[in-house]
């Protein structure tokens, strides 16, 4: 029996940069199917992805779609012949509104044609059934994508690539900033999208979520392709080794024991009625995990309690002593640091160095007579690179032509420096690959032995089960109950999760 024609074919495309980024790739996508797409950061898939819609081209090689040659000139062009991307890099337009995004570049209007009005209640009643397809049904559609947060932000993206007819929809990192069930809710469009023949290629390192989804598998390192496979013939483990050229495990980040004393205690915290009465304590040596939905508050606790966000209430205390904090620079000074969920907007600066990066939190530690030392600065941030293995060219390097993983080093880097005794990771592992994501989870067991105190968020229950001492569930709000490593089950924390907008009865049907 023969196989079907590929909906998608490259043929020994090859494209570099300052080095080779792919490297003779030959790779078929078939209609129909969720082939999935992986690799470590640096590997080839974005840029591959990008050649396919038309956002770079290939220094050689040619494409061929539904049989024919293909070689877009433009994003642009690529969307009106049935080919989009939506890209890790959120591209939401933080000014518009929800249905705005959503529609942008086809807006209803009244009067017809290019000049017409905007029929409003149209495109909020049509925006309305999007939304709802990837699980916003709770937002307003005329709410401004500013006002959202980084995962409702990438489902506003999906459902915009959901609203008119796609051959071939690419989705780089959709639930790097998802639930569970926001993931579900994503799937659900997916396999929709599939049944009609659509042919989705999903890249994502989350490999637990590919056995569920994707049909085939391929996988590239180093620009070139290493093979596809079926993705039901393949372990986790297997799906590593091909990625990472070796073996990788988990195993070796058990955490161990922590102490007795307090790092950080936490009361009756209210945010503008996102958070309500939230309170809790982390051990010095401890890494708290902090579960929820979207919108349950996750995000907003960490940066009230880094004083990003105004707070009505609540009391913080450090090492014992309590704290004022209404500002980030009140939370530095108190030795508490934020590594935000959106490191390249909230976090880094991305055109400048590794050097600058690391330094700017503690200019005065590096200054003689009010005169920086960039010979000492230097030496500083050469020594960071050197101790979290920060691959770069060298420290002049623009942090924004770093991966992910190599990001998320500058930024520990950097309040290492300042020796904060409290460290807030905010979805550390954000769009990284499995082996800088086994490299970081290492550096928070490192930072929890040396007596530092570890809060992470993260939408990857997995992540938080592998890495933490307990788990706090966040719901509506408010924290719901708190799991150690001895009691906890990813249905006992779902169930958690969901008691907020669930009767008990249904919450007890949840956990079951």
């Amino acid at each position: 029996m023969s196989l079907p024609s590929p909906l998608l074919a490259t043929f020994d495309l090859h494209k570099a940069y300052a080095q080779p980024v792919l490297r003779g790739v030959n790779w078929a996508v078939r209609a129909g199917e969720v082939h999935a797409l992986v690799g470590e950061n640096g590997a080839g898939k974005s840029t591959l992805a990008r050649v396919v819609c038309g956002m770079t081209s290939p220094n050689a090689g040619h494409m061929q779609l539904a049989g024919r040659p293909w070689s877009p000139s433009s994003r642009r062009d690529a969307d009106a012949q049935g080919v989009r991307m939506v890209l890790q890099e959120l591209g939401a337009i933080g000014t518009l509104t929800v249905a705005e995004n959503i529609f942008r570049g086809r807006l209803p209007t009244k009067g017809g044609g290019r000049w017409g009005v905007i029929d409003r209640k149209r495109l909020h009643e049509e925006a309305r059934v999007w939304m709802a397809a990837v699980g916003l049904q709770d937002v307003a559609p005329d709410a401004l994508v500013s006002s959202l947060g980084v995962g409702q932000k990438q489902l506003v993206e999906i459902a915009g690539a959901l609203t008119s007819d796609v051959k071939l929809l690419i989705l780089d990192e959709p639930t790097a900033a998802l639930t569970g069930p926001e993931t579900q809710k994503l799937f659900e469009q997916i396999r929709r999208l599939c049944a009609g023949g659509t042919a989705v290629v999903y890249i994502s390192h989350r490999l637990e979520e590919l056995q569920e989804i994707a049909t085939r598998l391929t996988v590239l390192r180093d620009g070139v392709m290493v093979g596809t496979h079926n993705t039901a013939d393949l372990s986790i483990d297997k799906i590593i080794k091909l990625m990472a050229g070796r073996a990788l495990s988990a195993d070796e980040f058990a955490t161990a024991q922590h102490g007795e004393d307090v790092g950080i205690e936490v009361r009756n915290l209210r945010v503008n009625g996102v958070v309500r009465d939230v309170s809790f304590s982390a051990h010095k040596g401890e890494i708290l995990g902090f579960a929820g939905l979207m919108g349950a508050g996750r995000t907003e606790t960490m940066r009230a309690l880094f004083g990003a966000d105004v707070r009505d209430a609540g009391e913080v205390f450090i090492d014992g002593e309590p704290v004022t904090i209404r500002h980030p620079r009140d939370a530095v000074r108190a030795g508490v640091a934020l590594l935000t969920e959106d490191r390249k907007e909230q976090g880094l600066l991305l055109p400048l160095g590794i050097t600058t990066n690391v330094s700017v939190v503690n200019l005065p530690a590096l200054a003689k007579h009010g005169v920086i030392d960039e010979s000492n600065e230097a030496s500083v941030a050469e020594r960071f690179r050197q101790t979290l293995a920060v691959k770069a060219h060298n420290l002049s390097q623009p942090v924004g032509e770093l991966s992910g993983g190599n990001q998320q080093k500058v930024l520990i880097a950097r309040w290492l420096f300042r020796d904060c005794r409290v460290l807030i990771f905010d979805e550390p592992t954000r769009g990284i690959d499995v082996g800088a994501r086994f490299e970081i989870y290492k550096l928070m067991r490192d930072l929890a032995h040396a007596g530092k105190t570890i809060l992470v968020v993260s939408s990857d229950l997995t992540e938080l089960m592998q890495i933490c001492h307990r788990i706090a569930v966040l719901s509506r709000g408010e924290l719901v109950q708190t799991f150690r490593r001895d009691t906890w089950t990813q249905a006992s924390i779902m169930a958690a999760a969901f008691s907020g907008y669930l009767g008990k009865a249904a919450t007890d049907q949840a956990e079951a």
